[in-house]
């Protein structure tokens, strides 16, 4: 799932024009080490926390379905987590950085989600909104400077952005529709006790198949006539 909202992050900063003019797209933790080595234009989206959603936590299963509309699959409702994300600009001079910041920032804000074309693998198959925020208060994450301070870097203009996604349960196949007729064996007597010798003296049994059968509420059983209690009687008919 991480990698899948990495691809679907870089995709929305690629439609955005982010990277125009020879700018890198980079999801590396820009460290000094790293910011050193730099030599071109360079958006870095560094995923520096991940925590689950509690409030979202739901309980049950979710069923999948072939082209036939039959179930072949069950698994239970995904988990939800929160990424945390720092964008940073990297170039020679703070004003092309704080430009280069501010179209990622534009890019990020002109929606409340991904958009489902950008999406793939497991969370293009679950068709869930995955939230984007981009710029809130950063809440139930390390701070800003707590992370700058773990880089081992000084502090530069940086938009904190979260993604909230679903994380997909591995599926359990769900047992195949019974399509074959039930297996009936009729006999003048049944052997007592019943052994594998009398079983292959009855012969073998027949399979019943319901072609052209339309099932009832009591199955396919021909209708009966049921007998009244004492006293009573049908309509239009006498007492029995």
């Amino acid at each position: 799932m991480i990698h899948e909202v990495d691809e679907a992050l870089r995709l929305l900063l690629v439609e955005g024009g982010v990277q125009e003019g020879g700018v890198e797209l980079v999801f590396d933790p820009p460290t000094r080490d790293w910011a050193a080595r730099r030599n071109v234009p360079t958006i870095s989206v560094f995923l520096y926390a991940l925590r689950e959603d509690a409030a979202r936590r739901q309980v049950g299963w979710a069923e999948e379905y072939d082209a036939d509309g039959l179930v072949v699959a069950r698994r239970s409702t995904p988990h939800w987590f929160e990424l945390a994300y720092l964008v940073t600009a990297w170039t020679n001079r703070p004003q092309d950085e704080h430009r280069l910041l501010s179209a990622a920032l534009r890019c990020l804000v002109a929606s409340d989600a991904l958009p489902g074309r950008l999406l793939t693998g497991t969370l293009a198959r679950l068709g869930l909104t995955v939230g984007l925020r981009t710029a809130g208060p950063g809440e139930g994450a390390p701070s800003v400077s707590d992370v700058w301070s773990a880089l081992g870097g000084e502090m530069k203009p940086s938009v904190d952005l979260r993604v909230v996604a679903p994380l997909a349960t591995d599926p359990e196949l769900a047992a195949p529709a019974v399509t074959d007729g039930l297996l009936l064996r009729t006999e003048d007597h049944l052997p007592a006790p019943e052994s594998a010798a009398a079983r292959a003296e009855a012969g073998p049994a027949r399979r019943l198949r319901y072609e052209g059968a339309e099932p009832r509420r009591d199955g396919f059983a021909a209708p009966r006539e049921r007998p009244l209690p004492p006293g009573r009687r049908r309509r239009g008919g006498a007492p029995r």
